[in-house]
């Protein structure tokens, strides 16, 4: 049996796609989220970071069979004038923001958190606006918790099964991500390209860990 080298490709270029779009939204939304909660200490800030949190315990599956009904068109599909967000590419998104938020959301607030009042108590003695204090301070000193966060939900996007089989089931070219591909070509005895996938997966997830671990080594370094 020869190897499909067009359907590999494709779903690799999907999951790249995918993983690319969720990160550049978690960061973006995961940013003041996680300023909020490392600033507040009220019980809604509890319940906020007890939500954001479930997905770390809450299986897959799970969680996919609540987003399938959200997404569907009587949940925010209808609400945006769509029939449905399941079984999209736009679906998977949503499901995966979702999904990963919280493996951005950690590392960030725990950088804030680890910042302290101190740099911008300095910094408001120095008539320095609480925006100012947030992008000349709190960033620039919380970047590793932002590399952590970026890294970390890129790769949990990349390697994610459950979710992405529930809500975009296994379309190619639109819902077909490395993840699904492994599974179906398991399940039709085609281990060449299980094989390849697999093989990259691992080597990915090898990588993602040993940077993290050296890059945020580095930032220690040569943090003030």
């Amino acid at each position: 049996m020869t190897i499909d080298e067009g359907d590999i490709l494709s779903a690799l270029v999907l999951t790249l796609e995918l993983a690319s779009v969720t990160t550049v939204i978690l960061v973006l939304i995961g940013t003041p989220l996680a300023w909020w909660l490392s600033r507040s200490r009220s019980f809604l800030s509890d319940v906020v970071g007890t939500l954001v949190a479930l997905p770390l315990v809450l299986p897959p599956t799970v969680l996919g069979f609540y987003l399938l009904i959200a997404l569907g068109p009587s949940g925010l599909g209808g609400l945006v004038g769509l029939r449905s967000l399941a079984f999209s590419f736009l679906g998977l998104v949503v499901g995966s923001v979702v999904y990963s938020l919280p493996f951005v959301v950690q590392p960030i607030r725990n950088a804030f958190e680890a910042v302290g009042p101190r740099p911008l108590e300095v910094a408001a003695t120095l008539r320095a606006s609480p925006l100012d204090r947030f992008f000349t301070v709190a960033i620039p000193l919380a970047r590793s918790g932002f590399l952590t966060g970026a890294v970390l939900g890129f790769a949990h996007t990349v390697g994610e099964f459950g979710v992405v089989l529930m809500i975009g089931g296994n379309i190619p070219g639109q819902t077909r991500v490395v993840s699904i591909a492994i599974f179906d070509y398991v399940e039709q005895l085609r281990f060449a390209e299980a094989h390849i996938l697999a093989g990259g997966m691992l080597a990915f997830s090898f990588l993602v860990i040993l940077s993290i671990s050296r890059v945020g080594r580095r930032l220690g370094d040569v943090r003030p």
